[in-house]
């Protein structure tokens, strides 16, 4: 299964305002509307990062490169991505004359940090940290945007440093949480043969741990002694045809 680890960065919208506080902004008064500034990609498994921008290649070479590795992509493993990074990619394909790009799997780790766990924090720098990695570059904040929308070559080194550590921390943070992920793609399904596998991270080195059972049926259950993802057979070892009517 090709993943894809992505994160981007954008621009805020700029607007007119007459005050700072509870303010409706209306349509009239934005004077540029938000757009993707660059992005950081990296296949899972491979050493290469890949990094496109506005300021380096130009608006119509980054979106078409995006573009290209979604569609190359079986799953897409971003950071609140379904929310942010794979929307703002959408509009900008539209607004480039690009049709859908072909459909991947999304994985979203702040989904699995929210339901899993009870951080503090869910932000990827806090998390990142708390699992005993690295954490995000540190940069000036807002500033290095605004520097960025200004062309300073030296706020677009610090904004390619920033990207590029995010794309890491996707695939680090991910092999950490895989067991834990929910509806995590089932990589069986990509792999001629490969039947009896671990679904999530495609051992083979499986141990019988007892057996998941349902209303009606019963199945072996497995633990991965690779990455310590559950799963179950597919075929049940006992069943019934009587079950109880729900109320």
């Amino acid at each position: 299964m090709k993943i894809l680890a992505i994160d981007i960065e954008t621009s805020p919208n700029l607007a007119y305002v007459f005050a700072l506080w509870k303010q409706n902004i209306s349509i009239d008064k934005i004077v540029d509307s938000t757009e993707m500034l660059c992005f950081a990609a990296k296949w899972l498994g491979e050493k290469e990062i890949l990094y496109y921008s506005l300021h380096h290649d130009g608006k119509d070479e980054m979106i078409t490169q995006a573009y290209h590795l979604l569609n190359e992509a079986d799953a897409v493993l971003h950071y609140n991505g379904k929310n942010f990074d794979v929307p703002h990619l959408n509009r900008e394909f539209l607004q480039a004359g690009l049709k859908p790009p072909t459909p991947f799997k999304q994985i979203d780790l702040v989904h699995a940090a929210r339901k899993q766990f009870r951080f503090p924090s869910n932000k990827l720098d806090y998390v990142s940290q708390a699992v005993g990695l690295k954490g995000k570059t540190k940069h000036e904040g807002f500033e290095l945007w605004r520097k960025c929308m200004e062309g300073d070559d030296k706020a677009w080194r610090t904004m390619r440093r920033y990207n590029i550590q995010d794309v890491r921390l996707l695939e680090q943070l991910y092999k950490k949480l895989l067991p834990w992920i929910p509806g995590h793609p089932n990589v069986a399904l990509f792999e001629d043969g490969a039947e009896d596998v671990c679904p999530g991270c495609g051992s083979k080195d499986l141990a019988p741990q007892g057996f998941a059972v349902t209303q009606v049926s019963k199945f072996q259950r497995y633990q991965c002694r690779k990455c310590g993802r559950w799963s179950r057979s597919g075929r049940r070892v006992a069943g019934v045809n009587i079950r109880e009517i729900a109320s």
